[in-house]
């Protein structure tokens, strides 16, 4: 299937003529239905470039739901059994959006909220500013076994957990495609920095990410930077015309500037039975928690004897310390009489590092 390209046309047609299970990752800006009646201006009278493109007007609630069940229909079909799609909308939308997510099997992980640091304002006073918008990352099912590069994301976050709530500015500036005349070519593109922190933290390099509503090819640029492959469906000719320029503007990235921190959880499983196998740790070896007060004993068979109990390193470092769960790896470390106590992860990851 030819990849990194531009797909014209109805985005549930498109999507159909798509093989099944052949995506990583859907990232979709759907039309927001917004019904916006009549223009707005701002005090000084000025007109407000809003959202008034025919693509986002829909004769009513119940146009809006079907439309929203075909293409994420067509989109669940198309991604593979653990991949997973992210949406974004407003409160316009998003509810409706959600709800369609869980009635066609999709399961949902996390509710982002993008908070925008230069909103606009609201000018007659009458609501709250609109200072947000919401993403609904969601996997394929229940059973996916989704990417999520949690570890590259703290990272990139100060080594604190990334959090759910995304401080961006609104897509201003250079970045902010405009045609001959200045006027902006699509209405409501996004910044990259928000599809760069999408793609990054829930694709592997060389996968590839699918945008049903390309517009001017903000996931596409995002991707391609990223060394993930892209394919966009539109529609609009104006903008596959500014979304190819964009693209070929991206150039090629390295293979090796890609890597991100490896989350734990994908790094190959080694039981600690291996490491005694190893030769790292003999039977009768004596382990000592981390303060030095409670102490076990390496058994043969990669178990651990703490006075009349025996069991994993996990289950005695739980029973050790009087809690419900331990992680046994850095929590035992192997007593020696000329040197400081060694934690038992070190052996681990000696062992990985041969793998």
């Amino acid at each position: 299937m030819e990849k990194d390209r531009i797909i014209a046309g109805d985005c549930v047609e498109a999507m159909r003529s798509l093989p099944d299970g052949c995506v990583d990752l859907v990232f979709a800006d759907p039309p927001y239905n917004m019904q916006l009646g009549g223009g707005l201006t701002r005090p000084d009278q000025s007109v407000v470039d809003g959202v008034d493109d025919a693509w986002d007007k829909f004769e009513d609630f119940a146009a809006y739901d079907r439309f929203t069940r075909a293409w994420l229909t067509e989109a669940r079909r198309i991604l593979k059994p653990d991949g997973a799609l992210w949406v974004i909308g407003a409160y316009h939308n998003v509810f409706r959006v959600g709800a369609a997510l869980q009635d066609l099997g999709f399961w949902i992980l996390n509710d982002v909220v993008w908070r925008k640091t230069n909103p606009m304002p609201n000018f007659k006073g009458t609501r709250f500013t609109n200072a947000h918008e919401t993403l609904i990352w969601a996997a394929r099912s229940k059973d996916a076994r989704y990417v999520f590069n949690y570890d590259a994301m703290k990272m990139a976050n100060d080594d604190l957990q990334m959090r759910s709530d995304w401080t961006f500015p609104l897509c201003t500036g250079q970045e902010r495609l405009r045609d001959e005349h200045g006027r902006k070519v699509h209405a409501t593109q996004k910044p990259e920095a928000l599809l760069h922190r999408v793609i990054l933290s829930t694709t592997r390099p060389g996968d590839l990410v699918l945008d049903p509503f390309f517009g001017t090819g903000t996931t596409g640029a995002a991707a391609k930077r990223l060394g993930r492959h892209y394919i966009g469906i539109e529609r609009e000719e104006s903008y596959i015309a500014a979304a190819t320029k964009r693209l070929a503007e991206v150039g090629p990235v390295s293979a090796g500037d890609m890597a991100v921190t490896r989350s734990k959880r994908e790094e190959p499983r080694v039981p600690f039975g291996q490491v005694i196998e190893a030769g790292f740790l003999r039977p009768g070896d004596v382990l000592v928690s981390p303060d030095g007060r409670r102490r076990a004993k390496v058994r043969a068979d990669g178990s651990l004897a703490y006075g009349d109990a025996t069991g994993s390193i996990h289950r005695i470092g739980a029973l050790a310390m009087g809690a419900t769960a331990c992680n046994g790896w850095t929590y035992w470390h192997l007593e020696r009489s000329d040197a400081a106590p060694v934690p038992i992860d070190v052996f681990r990851r000696e062992i990985r590092a041969k793998m």
